[in-house]
């Protein structure tokens, strides 16, 4: 029996120490290979490149660097790069933490969320640190998950987002998406040619307090590991809204 495939992505870059660090932790899970974007792609959630071509060049053997975002990187390794399908794909290790509703701008979740549709069990995994990093932690960690997810496997359309906090961790939890209140920061200036340009900064979060978070997790110092679906569908008010069905059918309908 062949070894286990594994593909690599992430959304800081084909260069970046933390897929560096991955793939050094997972050598001899079974057969790594790296297919990433050339560049940063961050907060790319799970866009594809639809409107030119995509080109792969190799870096290393079993490593190549793709000109578009995370997502692109999965969709084309699965359908054209790789030798054969891969039996897990993980993302990351993200430069900074993907908590709460920042899964829905992260391309490190995006590239997970895009191996989901394959039918490819994924794994995103981020460092919630921005400064003094050290992934070895979080590597180490995302060994360990990741054999487990080779030997158990996941549901379908379900990955899994890991958050490693600073630091040695305490121990880790299962956890539910945290949520949060967001202000927006938006700085405007001039250009060169006195243009108004806009630049969207992070901004500044207002968790909201719940001990199943994510969030919570990470500031108690434990590895944070939330089963994400790919499903959004808010299936409690389905009924409700079904009673609205008349009221909003086209003209002509009835």
């Amino acid at each position: 029996m062949a070894d286990p495939l594994i593909l690599l992505t992430n959304d800081d870059g084909v260069h970046a120490p933390g897929i560096r660090a991955l793939a050094a932790s997972l050598d001899g899970a079974g057969e790594v290979w790296v297919v990433a974007p050339d560049r940063e792609a961050s907060a790319s959630s799970q866009s594809l490149t639809l409107k030119h071509p995509l080109r792969a060049e190799k870096v290393e053997a079993r490593i190549l660097a793709v000109d578009g975002t995370p997502a692109d990187c999965v969709n084309l390794a699965i359908v054209k790069l790789l030798p054969r399908r891969p039996t897990v794909v993980v993302s990351g290790i993200n430069r900074g933490g993907n908590l709460g509703d920042d899964v829905f701008y992260s391309g490190t979740v995006g590239a997970a969320r895009e191996a989901t549709f394959f039918g490819v069990p994924a794994i995103a995994v981020s460092l919630a640190a921005r400064a003094d990093l050290d992934y070895g932690p979080a590597a180490a960690f995302t060994r360990r998950l990741t054999d487990l997810v080779i030997e158990r496997g996941l549901p379908e359309r379900t990955l899994l987002n890991v958050n490693v906090p600073m630091g040695q961790p305490v121990g880790a939890a299962v956890t539910v998406q945290g949520r949060r209140a967001h202000e927006s920061t938006i700085l405007e200036g001039l250009d060169p040619r006195l243009r108004t340009y806009y630049w969207i900064e992070e901004g500044r979060d207002h968790w909201v307090s719940d001990e199943m978070s994510d969030i919570h997790a990470v500031r108690a110092g434990l590895v944070s590991v939330s089963p994400l679906q790919t499903d959004t569908t808010n299936h409690r008010v389905v009924d409700a809204l079904r009673g609205w069905a008349r009221e909003i059918e086209p003209s002509g309908a009835r």
